[in-house]
């Protein structure tokens, strides 16, 4: 079998910190299983005459801190003409995201697998999908209304609030009844009321870890990486400084994971994190979940290895059937 042209698109390689870094992750399993590693950043992607193209370097990575990457000279080609494209650009999504899903679209229609599908990408925001699911969450709202805000604060004592287009636990507050800068917090995250955010009923068991579980092809792991907020703040994310611990899957875990999976699954969304907070989902992360390598480090279990079998046979699939 000729091997496999697998691009990806992201933000800066160069800025990447690459003992954390998924996608890196996902690269050096695609290199070693013999892939042709083709690199994109937003920038590179463009249609011509209704074709998908990208300005794509060769790349070659390594599992360096201080070296992880050598990119080869840019070169104008048809998306097309790869057999796989990684979508790891990070948030915020925003419509320059969009745009680049309409892009890769075209790429997909010409024959290349997009991970995940750019349809899936627009379709499931990472804060608002949850409401598919509501038997697996707390109680949520989401609205542009601070009075609605106000009083479903008042109904619950304690809620968190976050934009609906965040990552990385930014703006997320939590808000307590008679919390005097609860109006000031509505006000911006509603950009006084023309935009909408999310709002959940506070969960004490932040306190044990936000569990991280990552589903290739909505399968169900053994393992949640629960990440554990610092004394000083309220957020379960690593990049505010929790910390990262191995947990087991519960069976309430397990029955959210097969709650949502096959509906992932079904909407061709290969690589997805689930964020769970005690007994319940929270985010449903499909634009670029990370976790891999903390994961691989706490268990033994690369699941960067499952994801590149599943995206294998996919194109072993589709190769015999040309």
């Amino acid at each position: 079998m000729n091997p496999i042209r697998t691009g990806v698109v992201m933000d800066p390689i160069s800025g990447i910190t690459p003992a954390k870094d998924s996608t890196l992750a996902m690269l050096l399993e695609a290199q070693a299983c013999g892939h042709n590693l083709i690199y994109l950043e937003m920038n590179d992607l463009h249609v011509v005459e209704g074709e998908a193209r990208g300005r794509g370097r060769a790349l070659e990575v390594r599992d360096s801190l201080d070296d992880w990457y050598t990119l080869g000279a840019s070169a104008d080609m048809a998306l097309g003409e790869l057999d796989v494209i990684l979508m790891r650009k990070d948030p915020p999504f925003d419509m320059e995201y969009i745009y680049a899903t309409y892009i890769l679209e075209r790429a997909e229609i010409a024959g290349t697998l997009i991970v995940n599908r750019p349809a899936s990408l627009r379709d499931i925001n990472e804060k608002a999908f949850t409401a598919w699911f509501p038997q697996c969450c707390p109680s949520t709202l989401i609205t542009r209304d601070m009075q609605e805000l106000r009083d479903f604060r008042d109904r619950h004592g304690k809620i968190v609030v976050k934009p609906l287009h965040g990552m990385g636990g930014k703006s997320i507050f939590v808000v307590a009844h008679g919390d005097n800068n609860a109006n000031v917090i509505f006000e911006t995250l509603t950009r006084d009321g023309e935009g909408y955010a999310m709002a959940q009923q506070y969960i004490p068991e932040i306190k044990a870890g936000d569990k991280r579980i990552i589903l290739v092809d909505g399968l169900t792991p053994d393992y949640a990486l629960a990440r554990v907020p610092g004394a000083n703040d309220n957020r379960g994310n690593l990049v505010m400084g929790a910390t990262g611990e191995l947990r087991e899957l519960s069976e309430r875990d397990r029955w959210i994971c097969e709650q949502v999976g096959p509906e992932l699954r079904r909407r061709g969304v290969l690589f997805a994190g689930l964020d769970v907070i005690g007994d319940y989902l929270t985010e449903i992360n499909v634009t670029s979940p990370t976790g891999i390598r903390e994961l691989k480090k706490l268990s033994g279990v690369n699941l960067a290895t499952a994801l590149m079998n599943r995206i294998e046979q996919e194109i072993s699939a589709r190769r015999a059937a040309a």
